[in-house]
C-alpha cells in the first residue's frame, strides 16, 4: 500500500513535464510565448533608443530610465523561449540542488551573458575591427546554435546519468533477491564497499538490516555537486550573447557613451536572471514535493531516476528545437 502512494507523486511530475511539452509544441503555446516576448522586448528597445538619445545630449536623468528598460528588455527576453530558462530548470528537476545554489548559478549565468556581449562588441571593435552585421551574425549564426549543442549534451547527460542509475537500481535489487543473507552481509557488502570507493557520485541511503545503502539519503542528495558542473551550466548559457545587449552595446559605442552601454548590458543580465531564479525556485519546490512523499530507499532512488530521466529529456527535446531553428 505504502508503495501505490507513493508512486503516483513521481508519476505526476512526469505528466506535468509531459503536458507542458506537448502544449509548447503540440498546441502553438511556443508561438503564443514567441509572440509576447517579441513584442515586449520591441517595445523595449524602442524605448532604450530614446533614452540613449536623451543621454547622449545630456540629460543625466535618462541613465536611470534606460536602466529600468534595460532591465525590462531582459526579463522579456527570458521571458520567451530561451535556452537559460531550459537548462536551469531541467538541471534543477533533474538533480537536487538546494534552491538557493541553483538561484545563484541563474544569476551567474545571465551576467555571464552579459560578459559574453562585451567581450564580443568590444573584442570585434577593437581587436578585429568587425561590423556590427559581422558581430550580430556570429552570435546568431556561430554562437547560438553552439550553446543549444551544449545545452543538448547536458540534457543527454542528465537522460543517460538517470538511466544508469535506473537500470543499476533494478540489477541490484534483482541481485539482491537470489542472494542468500549471510552471502549478502559479507561478500556483496564489501563488494559494494568497493564501488563506493571508486565512484564518488554514488548516491545512498543507509539500511538498518543490511548495514548497507539503496538509495539516496535527504542529506547525500543535498551535497554540493561541483564546480564542473556550475562551469558547465553557466558556459552553455553564457556562450551565445542576448542580441539586445549587442544593439545596446554596439550603440552606446557609436554614440560614445559605453558606460552607460556596459552598465545597461549587466543591469539587462539581472532581468533575463529574475525569470530564470523564478524557473529555478519552481523547478526545486515542484522537485521537492514529489520527493517529499518518499521516505527514502528504494522508492527514492527509483523516484530520482525516473525525473532525472524525464527532465533530461525534455532538455534534450527543447536543445533540439532551438538548434533546429537557428540553422
Amino acid at each position: 500500500m505504502q508503495r501505490l502512494t507513493r508512486a503516483p507523486w513521481a508519476l505526476l511530475l512526469l505528466a506535468g513535464l509531459a503536458a507542458l511539452a506537448v502544449w509548447l509544441w503540440g498546441m502553438g503555446g511556443m508561438a503564443v510565448l514567441e509572440r509576447w516576448a517579441a513584442d515586449g522586448q520591441r517595445d523595449a528597445q524602442n524605448a532604450m533608443a530614446g533614452l540613449l538619445r536623451r543621454l547622449k545630449a545630456g540629460d543625466a536623468a535618462a541613465l536611470s530610465g534606460l536602466l529600468g528598460f534595460c532591465f525590462a528588455y531582459g526579463f522579456f527576453h527570458a521571458a520567451g523561449p530561451g535556452h537559460g530558462k531550459v537548462l536551469i530548470g531541467g538541471y534543477g528537476l533533474g538533480r537536487r540542488v538546494p534552491v538557493g545554489r541553483l538561484a545563484g548559478l541563474a544569476v551567474a549565468s545571465s551576467l555571464a551573458q552579459a560578459g559574453t556581449a562585451v567581450a564580443l562588441v568590444y573584442g570585434g571593435v577593437f581587436l578585429l575591427d568587425w561590423s556590427r552585421e559581422r558581430m550580430v551574425d556570429t552570435a546568431e549564426a556561430w554562437l547560438a546554435p553552439l550553446s543549444y549543442v551544449l545545452i543538448g549534451l547536458v540534457g543527454l547527460w542528465l537522460l543517460l546519468r538517470g538511466a544508469r542509475k535506473l537500470w543499476g537500481q533494478r540489477v541490484g535489487a534483482a541481485t539482491t533477491a537470489k542472494v542468500p543473507d549471510h552471502h549478502h552481509d559479507n561478500h556483496h557488502h564489501a563488494h559494494h564497499d568497493h564501488e563506493h570507493h571508486e565512484h564518488h557520485d554514488h548516491d545512498h541511503a543507509h539500511c538498518d538490516s543490511c548495514g548497507h545503502a539503496h538509495g539516496p539519503s535527504i542529506e547525500q542528495a543535498a551535497q554540493v555537486r561541483s564546480l564542473r558542473d556550475a562551469m558547465v551550466l553557466i558556459g552553455a548559457v553564457a556562450v551565445r550573447p542576448c542580441t539586445g545587449a549587442l544593439f545596446l552595446l554596439i550603440l552606446t559605442w557609436r554614440m560614445g557613451i559605453d558606460a552607460a552601454g556596459i552598465a545597461g548590458a549587466f543591469v539587462m543580465g539581472l532581468g533575463t536572471a529574475s525569470v530564470t531564479v523564478l524557473v529555478a525556485v519552481l523547478s526545486v519546490t515542484a522537485r521537492e514535493s514529489a520527493l517529499a512523499q518518499v521516505a527514502g530507499g528504494p522508492s527514492m532512488a527509483r523516484a530520482l531516476s525516473l525525473i532525472e530521466i524525464a527532465a533530461g529529456a525534455l532538455v534534450v527535446l527543447v536543445a533540439a528545437q532551438l538548434f533546429a531553428s537557428a540553422i
